[in-house]
């Protein structure tokens, strides 16, 4: 089915000022864009439920200073390379990194890769980002 296509929707009047509030909050300038987000957004959740390839990123933070703690990091994303295919660090403070990386991979490879990361000990915060490469969206 290509092109636009429009159907009606029953909703409580209570839910649909309730979503109303959350389009406003959000600055959408639709409900027809807020209810395509809310497509997508599923869609994606199923794209990591049926371990397809997908994209990710893992946020870490850690104190660089930790004995060997960079090295350790550095070497769990080599063993995973390609999967890893960019990282970004940034110097938040004298002690303090921050670190990103895109991983592309399964849906449950990319969950192993991050928490291989995120459970190194000394790593202060580690979080996974499920996203989409969008192949699958339109």
């Amino acid at each position: 089915m290509k092109g636009l296509v429009r159907f009606g929707v029953s909703i409580p009047g209570e839910l649909l000022g309730k979503f109303d509030e959350l389009i406003a909050r959000k600055g959408y300038s639709s409900r027809s864009e807020a209810i395509r987000d809310l497509i997508r957004e599923n869609l994606v959740e199923r794209e990591w439920e049926e371990d397809r390839e997908t994209i990710g990123t893992v946020t870490l933070v850690y104190d660089h200073h930790l004995r060997e703690l960079p090295q350790v990091l550095t070497h769990i994303q080599h063993l995973y390379h390609p999967a890893v295919i960019s990282s970004l660090h940034v110097h938040l403070d004298e002690h303090n990194c921050l670190e990103v990386l895109v991983i592309r991979d399964k849906a449950k490879r990319i969950k192993e890769i991050a928490d291989r990361l995120t459970s190194v000990r000394g790593v202060k915060y580690g979080a996974l980002s499920m996203a989409t490469s969008g192949r699958e969206l339109r």
